[in-house]
């Protein structure tokens, strides 16, 4: 690959294998958080990159890779997300879940999958919700499995994925459309 895809943005990740694995298929800028040990000084450098380059958040499809996100998106919360599925990220042989076991083919869609529009949508709402069967229903969780799966956005629970929805601009229609196909994948 003599002609890496140049990425503009900032890439939070955790670590350097992380890193080294983004360099391999990209022409990039990392910011690597130690893995948990996120703090306020780190916060402070992410909201400045924020707003000299642009942050894409891309942590690990795990507890403390959540865990790492949450603290971000409170603090920055114009970030935009990439995401890959747990078993996009999963080592060949032993080893911890991670970004730095991804192959091409799922960055690719991960980093396709970020929000480039710069516009939030709103109007999508707990009803929207619930209507959807997203929360309150027996198999809430399931469908919010489903969704976010194939939203490419992480695993939410209901508070969260209202949030996310909002966040990276998901209309009601792509809702819609998606969730007419949810009993077709089972």
């Amino acid at each position: 690959m003599a002609d890496k895809k140049k990425i503009d943005q900032v890439i939070v990740v955790e670590g350097r294998d992380d890193t080294a694995n983004l360099k391999r298929f990209y022409d990039c800028m990392t910011y690597e958080t130690g893995g948990s040990s996120i703090d306020e000084q780190d916060l402070e450098r992410l909201k400045r990159l924020q707003a000299s380059r642009g942050l894409i958040v891309f942590t690990d499809p795990d507890f403390q890779g959540e865990r790492i996100r949450k603290i971000i998106m409170s603090a920055v919360p114009d970030a935009q997300h990439a995401f890959i599925q747990r078993d996009e990220g999963r080592p060949k042989k032993q080893g911890s879940l991670g970004v730095e076991h991804a192959d091409f083919e799922a960055l690719e869609r991960a980093f396709e999958a970020v929000n480039t529009s710069g516009h939030h949508a709103e109007g999508l709402s707990q009803t929207d919700l619930i209507s959807f069967g997203l929360v309150m229903a027996s198999d809430s969780r399931q469908r919010r499995e489903y969704l976010c799966h194939e939203l490419r956005i992480g695993y939410a629970n209901g508070k969260q994925l209202l949030k996310r929805l909002n966040m990276f601009g998901i209309a009601l229609e792509r809702v819609e459309e998606l969730m007419r196909g949810y009993r077709n994948d089972l």
